[in-house]
């Protein structure tokens, strides 16, 4: 069903509140989902409240709130005391950033926290201000890694963000075949799994959303994207997480950021990123209609035009269950 923008952020926040959150609390999270829905993330966008809700019904928000336990002029650690991480992460992402600008490089972590949702979120506007980052954060065990099916790593995003004389180049990815929330959603809006990309509780390949719950999901990229996550999972280790976190808590995530200019020449890093854009965007497409682009280009290209536009796409079962929170 088509929404407007403010309609859907308005649904949104109204629901969020009523799970708890104060007004404040709830637009900067609805603010974050609604930025999916306009880059074709719809598992991470308003569907998101109803994950939000059902770990709510199962194990309530407590009273404390996230908190700094560790600080130098370099690094930080934050205790989120198993706060959502819509709401840690931009604590992280805001001391980060003061950090990196007054000593060159920096590195915060934040422990104890479940769903932060797209890193990408966090880490482009601090390379649009000008800063090189790097985000990671590990999850639940949902997945399994190459060779096997067991649950052992999460889907463990990884963003990396590099500041261009225009606009940031960024590359965020899940390595996981497909993404704990894709897989809620489709059990939500009673669709299969594609083929290949999780395993019951068996060990058996399914295509059924309940099963791959109960089971585990599957690496993206063999065993290349295996070990990429592992390494994830022992970086979210280094933020505080245990080995294998709990079912949605637990988790630990670090951003590390650094000045465009800690190694070279104030400007450099800019131009010469520009050039490698414009390199890669006018390179020699195998296929003519589909020009070759950088990480990220489809998604922002998908957000401006639905911001022109002014509305998103949102299935009713969804928006349904939104709506009745």
């Amino acid at each position: 069903m088509e929404i407007s923008i403010t309609e859907a952020a308005t649904l949104g926040a109204r629901s969020l509140e009523r799970l708890g959150y104060s007004t404040s609390e709830s637009r900067t999270v609805v603010d974050h989902l609604i930025d999916c829905e306009l880059r074709g993330l719809a598992y991470s966008g308003l569907a998101r409240v109803l994950s939000i809700a059902d770990r709510l019904s199962t194990r309530p928000r407590g009273h404390e709130r996230s908190e700094v336990v560790r600080d130098s002029p370099v690094a930080a650690t934050i205790d989120a005391h198993d706060e959502l991480g819509y709401l840690a992460a931009p604590l992280a992402a805001s001391l980060v950033r003061e950090k990196a600008f007054s000593n060159g490089i920096a590195a915060v972590a934040v422990r104890d926290t479940w769903y932060t949702g797209m890193l990408s979120y966090y880490a482009e506007p601090l390379a649009d201000a000008g800063l090189v980052v790097m985000a990671v954060s590990n999850a639940s065990p949902w997945v399994a890694v190459s060779g096997g099916s067991d649950p052992l790593v999460g889907t463990n995003p990884i963003c990396i963000a590099v500041p261009t004389a225009d606009r940031p180049i960024v590359w965020d990815i899940g390595t996981s075949a497909i993404t704990h929330a894709d897989t809620v959603l489709a059990g939500r809006e009673g669709r299969s799994l594609p083929g290949g990309v999780a395993f019951g509780p068996d060990g058996a390949p399914t295509t059924d959303p309940a099963s791959a719950l109960a089971g585990a999901l599957a690496p993206w990229g063999g065993h290349r994207g295996s070990g990429l996550a592992m390494a994830v999972q022992l970086l979210g280790m280094h933020a505080g997480s245990a080995a294998l976190p709990s079912e949605l808590s637990g988790f630990g995530m670090s951003i590390v950021a650094m000045r465009s200019d800690l190694f070279a020449d104030e400007g450099h890093l800019e131009r010469e990123a520009s050039a490698f854009s414009d390199a890669v965007r006018t390179s020699r497409p195998l296929d003519p209609s589909a020009p070759v682009r950088l990480p990220f280009g489809r998604s922002r290209a998908l957000r401006t035009d639905r911001r022109r536009r002014g509305t998103i796409d949102v299935s009713d079962a969804v928006l349904d269950a939104v709506a009745a929170l």
